[in-house]
């Protein structure tokens, strides 16, 4: 039984060892076809990949042919354009031939006709062509200067007229008569005194005439020294306010009258500063405008001209966008050396800006006010500014007079200077000295000499002359022809 148990064992391990080989064995052949089929696979993928290489192969020699053909077709066309290259510089060169031969016999031509070589020929033409460009460029700066000037006048004068509008002024010259208030008609008695013993000792020592009308509440003062009058008014002034009026109390007036001049100029400057505009002033500056008030230039107060000087210099640097506060300052300042051309030399121009340097005033300030007579270049928009606002306040009507005699003298001084130059045949006078009128020689001076006559006729007036505001330069030239038929 035991035996028949191993037997049988035997014989299942047998079997089952014999089940494992065949199906080894299948599995073998199922791997085997499968390498077979893969092989198949990869001989087919081969042989197409062999196929289509042989064909690129075969297209690439045909491109190289094509490129070979490529090639010589540029080749060919390379010699073409070479050889036409040639053929196109023997045509330019025969033409340049041709056309230098025609130009000589033109020129020749033109030697015979004219009697000029060419050299002479072409120095002529060169004459002509000069002669006409400048005669062009000429014009054209005329033109343009004259489209300038009409912009540059418009501009200007809307500014100025915009400036002047707004400033009210008084219209007349300072006379040479101050007009005292009296507070009640019972004063005047007591101002003549008995037998007019005050009038004469008021008279007798401020030496100013007191004139007594039928003026019920005011008397005059009369004197052509500001100083004296001014004195003698605040003296009078003095007077009034105590009521008591007798010789000693007139020379105590007066002296009181005298002591406080400081104090009058320091208010006087103050109230010129606070009306200009313009803050911060060092003190000796507001003295010395301060003594200004007692100065005139033809009739003109000079502190009332430096008060308006500044509020035109300031509206019109406000229209411009220039620093309208340096505008108003230098105004201000600009004819500050007029209180002090007495105790030192130089002009008041000069004289002012020293003063304005030493006491810490800006360079654009000190510049404007050295400059304000052209002894010293302009440098900033403010300075012309000032110039500008000197010159309205100067020149509008009203503000300053001359005598009769001064006047014509200037006239006559005006027109020799102008007489004196070359060309000039006449020379009025017009506009109360205000403008020129220049008649020339048509035969002397042509049509573009005009403006540089009229600039250097300006110019010598300017050096040679002195005069309150500006003169206007007008040049005419005038060509008459005439014939008489009989």
């Amino acid at each position: 039984m035991g035996e028949a148990a191993i037997v049988i064992v035997l014989l299942l391990a047998c079997l089952v060892a014999l089940v494992l080989v065949l199906l080894a064995r299948r599995e073998a052949d199922v791997v085997r076809r499968r390498a077979t089929e893969d092989v198949a696979s990869i001989r087919t993928e081969a042989s197409a990949l062999l196929a289509d290489a042989q064909r690129r192969e075969e297209r690439v020699v045909e491109l190289e042919k094509d490129v070979a053909g490529e090639r010589r077709d540029a080749r060919a066309a390379l010699e073409q354009a070479r050889a036409r290259a040639a053929e196109a510089e023997a045509d330019r060169a025969e033409a340049a031939r041709v056309r230098r031969e025609a130009e000589a016999e033109v020129a020749s031509a033109l030697e015979a006709m004219s009697g000029l070589s060419s050299e002479e020929a072409r120095a002529e033409q060169v004459r002509l062509a000069t002669e006409l460009a400048t005669h062009d460029a000429a014009a054209a700066v005329r033109r343009i200067e004259a489209r300038a000037r009409k912009v540059a006048e418009e501009r200007a004068r809307r500014v100025v007229a915009t400036a002047v509008q707004r400033v009210a002024g008084p219209t007349s010259a300072q006379s040479v008569v101050t007009v005292v208030k009296l507070p009640a008609e019972e004063m005047k008695g007591r101002v003549i005194g008995k037998e007019g013993r005050n009038i004469r000792s008021f008279e007798a020592l401020t030496g100013v005439n007191v004139i007594v009308d039928d003026t019920a509440d005011s008397v005059t003062l009369s004197s052509f020294d500001a100083e004296r009058r001014e004195v003698a008014a605040a003296t009078l002034e003095a007077l009034l306010a105590d009521g008591r009026i007798h010789p000693q109390r007139i020379e105590i007036a007066y002296a009181e009258a005298l002591a406080g001049a400081d104090d009058r100029a320091d208010a006087a400057g103050h109230d010129a500063a606070e009306q200009a505009g313009v803050r911060g002033l060092h003190p000796e500056l507001v003295r010395t405008l301060g003594r200004l008030r007692l100065r005139t230039s033809y009739g003109q107060n000079v502190l009332a001209h430096l008060v308006e000087s500044a509020q035109i210099a300031g509206l019109m640097a406000a229209e411009i966008g220039a620093d309208e506060h340096v505008a108003r300052r230098a105004a201000l300042l600009h004819d500050l050396g007029k209180a002090l051309t007495a105790e030192l030399g130089g002009t008041h121009a000069l004289v002012g800006a020293d003063l304005a340097r030493r006491l810490g005033e800006s360079p654009v300030v000190v510049n404007a006010i050295a400059a304000h007579h052209d002894e010293v270049p302009l440098e900033s928009v403010e300075a012309v500014l000032v110039q500008a606002a000197d010159a309205c306040s100067a020149a509008r009507p009203g503000a300053r007079r001359e005598e009769l005699d001064q006047y014509i003298e200037r006239m006559d001084s005006l027109e020799r200077l102008v007489v004196a130059h070359d060309g000039v045949r006449r020379a009025v006078a017009m506009a109360a000295g205000r403008e020129v009128r220049v008649v020339v020689e048509p035969d002397v001076v042509d049509d573009r000499a005009l403006p540089g006559l009229a600039t250097d006729i300006a110019r010598q007036i300017e050096k040679d002359l002195s005069y309150p505001g500006e003169i206007t330069v007008t040049v005419v030239r005038e060509l008459r022809a005439s014939a008489t038929a009989g």
